[in-house]
């Protein structure tokens, strides 16, 4: 949530804003909505640009005069990008360092040698999971492509047999394990406890790559059936570099900032006194900024040095990781202006309104829109920023295990059934030489699977936490 309070902030709302009927405002969140999914989908613009030409569309629509909208839209760009950016920073950084170290060849080379025959989908699942904790999906995906192609190739494997874990292990963690982008932001929108949220995320995610992955992979292969493509093997990160850093020292940065931010919550919860030293300690070192900044600068020692880096090249590698996300910096920031739109316009006290009367729960409703959004525009993180903007004020009086469901339960919608407005979709499609049909027989379905168990999973959960 942004710092200053909806209340706050309603009182510099005009009166036909706050008191608008529930008509009015529903229409303006469906035409909001809509603007933007025409603007991604139809005329192929940039998510950032969208999101920002769809707030003010709500605003207008709202009835809000246009500075008021301007106003709300920039505090929630602000105050989102200040809560995740550096997180989203320090994260790319770590991802770029393990990429171009060889530290993630080698955990993967590692793993592999001692994984074989019926144990290599449980290997992938294993090697994506890992990896796909500092890095984003995309970079995960370009990064173990050349793993599964040459894997399926030398032993004989069936693509979808080793390919899907592997994409099942990245997208899991992109939708449900922060320090993802879209676990950041909806965390940041709802308020919740991240290392619950962190907690709670690996524990569903374990269940939910396991039957996406080596399970479901099982059956793709029969639908699928079709062999590595010679042309699309890259040549690996690590192949030009004459030495990488150790398997240990590797999994062990990767791991840090983990088990910094659970050992957090576990001490919050064990202690339960904020004046208690060791717990003022914890919330030092467990904050999500200061556990993923010791990750990069022990990274620089276990990863990047021994490598044979010299202090200019460290630099140039910073410069480097930090260069993509902009795009998705941008993105993240304008929807959090647009969730700032709709909580100004008036749209959460009707979601609360509206709510008190249904006898959906609030996470399945979270599932759902995220779901729908998804659908629409393709895009995961649009979903998860829009869906926890909508659902936000229904956490205000949850308890922090159930807000951190809710946040996860988004997470979850938020990859369903991946299709051909989705970016990803295209990649796996070209990398793995499938066509349409076969991409969405294995990769859509294998998408779907998890967003059904992931949410199945987060309302379980709630029945009994």
């Amino acid at each position: 949530m942004t710092s200053l309070s909806v209340e706050m902030l309603a009182a510099d709302v005009p009166e036909s804003i706050t008191s608008a009927g529930h008509a009015q405002l529903g229409i303006a969140v469906l035409a909001g909505i809509a603007v933007i999914v025409l603007l991604i989908t139809k005329f192929k613009l940039h998510a950032f640009l969208a999101l920002t030409i769809g707030s003010l569309a709500l605003g207008a629509f709202a009835g809000a005069p246009l500075d008021k909208v301007i106003t709300s839209f920039s505090a929630g760009l602000g105050s989102t990008v200040a809560g995740v950016g550096v997180l989203i920073a320090l994260g790319a950084i770590l991802g770029k360092m393990l990429a171009d170290s060889g530290g993630a060849d080698q955990i993967v080379d590692t793993i592999l040698a001692r994984a074989k025959g019926r144990t290599m989908p449980w290997a992938m699942v294993l090697i994506a999971s890992v990896i796909g904790l500092p890095l984003f999906f995309e970079v995960g995906v370009v990064l173990l492509i050349p793993v599964v192609l040459i894997v399926a190739k030398r032993g004989n494997y069936s693509l979808m047999r080793i390919g899907i874990p592997a994409l099942a292990g990245l997208s899991v963690m992109h939708g449900l394990v922060p320090p993802h982008p879209g676990p950041l932001v909806a965390i940041d929108a709802i308020d919740a406890n991240l290392g619950v949220t962190l907690a709670l995320g690996v524990l569903i995610a374990i269940p939910t790559v396991i039957i996406a992955g080596p399970v479901f992979s099982k059956y793709a292969a029969r639908w699928v059936d079709v062999p590595a493509p010679d042309r699309m093997i890259p040549q690996r990160p690590s192949e030009d570099l004459e030495k990488r850093p150790g398997f240990g020292p590797t999994l062990a940065t990767i791991l840090l900032p983990v088990v910094l931010m659970l050992a957090r919550a576990l001490v919050e919860i064990v202690i339960d006194d904020p004046e208690s030293g060791v717990q003022r300690v914890f919330n030092v070192i467990g904050s999500p900024m200061i556990a993923l900044l010791a990750s990069v600068l022990v990274g620089i020692f276990t990863l990047v040095l021994p490598a044979g880096y010299d202090k200019s090249r460290i630099s140039q590698l910073v410069e480097k990781g930090l260069g993509p996300i902009a795009g998705i910096l941008l993105i993240v920031g304008a929807g959090g202006g647009f969730k700032q739109t709709l909580i100004d316009s008036g749209v959460g006290q009707m979601i609360l309104d509206i709510s008190a009367d249904w006898a959906i729960p609030a996470l399945l409703l979270g599932w759902l829109i995220a779901v729908a959004i998804r659908l629409a525009t393709g895009s995961a993180t649009v979903a998860t920023i829009s869906a926890a903007g909508l659902v936000a004020p229904l956490a205000a009086d949850m308890s922090t295990t159930h807000a951190a469901l809710l946040v996860l339960a988004i997470g979850a919608g938020s990859v369903f059934f991946s299709h051909v407005n989705d970016a990803g979709f295209w990649l796996v499609k070209e990398y793995f030489g499938l066509t349409v049909g076969q991409t969405i027989k294995t990769w859509s379905v294998m998408e779907t699977i998890i967003s059904v168990v992931a949410g199945a999973l987060v309302l379980l959960l709630s029945l009994v936490i």
